[in-house]
């Protein structure tokens, strides 16, 4: 596992533990919204969301002020690409990643909680011991297995902070509300569409492909981000599946680590002044979509 590698499963892994999925999964009726789903991301000062074409982002600076903006959202998903499985999750992460590239450009006050040194020097740390096991491990599943966990403690860092763990729960929160027609504060701070519920299924079929190409002898970054591409494609159908079949035992089971992830790591209940924030921001997005009713 190259430096390279560990970054990217760290950038995965810390983005989907405070990400959201949006339209990839399908959608549920709220009152007065046709049906329009938000999805999002915590920051460390705030919250992220996004809907169909735009995107809204508001942040608590350090003198206590909220400050918000929206932009036009890069939609990557349309056509014959966002019908096909596999590949319309993976435009759906691509969209996700643009979203981030944009707020960062008109909010210069937003914190990203996954690029700070704490999370990269824990990423190059991942990166030394994969590298280790790479060159004295067999290949095997396990092995493969132990880099991709290796790779998921640069998120765990990335949550440490307790706020970055409360944007999460508040932004999961005012998604909810606004699928319900509910207030916020009544629901629940986990969510069934979280990106949580892609790491369990994007570490196993990752440790899969790679402990395939060892078995055939196919080594490179080329192989190994096809791998993890691929994976993160069949995870997000998954997903989309749990998510219209929640009352059947495997798609229970399926999102059963990521409800454990968010209960024991990737969310705590926000304070007021944290809500706020996230209310802030779907008050921006219904206004920048041209919908009403935001709670």
């Amino acid at each position: 596992m190259r430096a390279a590698d560990a970054v990217t499963w760290a950038g995965l892994a810390a983005a989907a533990s405070v990400a959201t999925a949006s339209s990839a999964v399908a959608s549920s009726p709220r009152a007065g919204s046709d049906q329009v789903r938000f999805g999002g991301m915590a920051l460390a000062n705030g919250v992220l969301l996004h809907g169909p074409t735009r995107w809204a982002a508001a942040v608590r600076t350090g003198d206590g002020r909220i400050v918000v903006r929206s932009g036009r959202k890069a939609v990557l998903a349309r056509g014959p690409l966002g019908a096909l499985p596999g590949l319309r999750g993976i435009a759906r992460l691509a969209e996700a990643v643009a979203v981030v590239a944009a707020v960062r450009r008109a909010l210069p006050e937003a914190r990203l909680p996954f690029f700070n040194a704490g999370t990269l020097a824990t990423a190059l740390a991942a990166a030394v011991f994969g590298t280790r096991l790479r060159r004295t491990g067999s290949g095997s599943f396990a092995s493969e297995l132990a880099i991709g966990l290796a790779g998921l403690v640069p998120a765990l860092v990335a949550l440490r902070d307790g706020r970055v763990a409360a944007y999460h729960g508040a932004e999961h929160k005012v998604i909810a509300a606004w699928e319900h027609g509910t207030d916020a504060v009544d629901e629940a701070r986990e969510h069934e569409r979280c990106g949580t519920h892609l790491v369990a299924p994007m570490l196993a079929l990752t440790a899969v492909g790679n402990a395939a190409l060892r078995r055939h002898g196919v080594r490179g970054p080329l192989a190994e981000g096809a791998v993890q591409l691929a994976a993160a494609g069949v995870a997000f159908e998954l997903l989309a599946w749990s998510d219209r079949n929640r009352d059947r035992p495997l798609a229970s089971a399926l999102q059963a680590p990521g409800r454990l992830f968010q209960r024991v790591f990737g969310t705590r209940e926000p304070a007021g002044d944290e809500l706020a924030v996230a209310r802030a921001a779907l008050a921006e997005l219904a206004r920048a979509e041209g919908l009403a009713g935001a709670t």
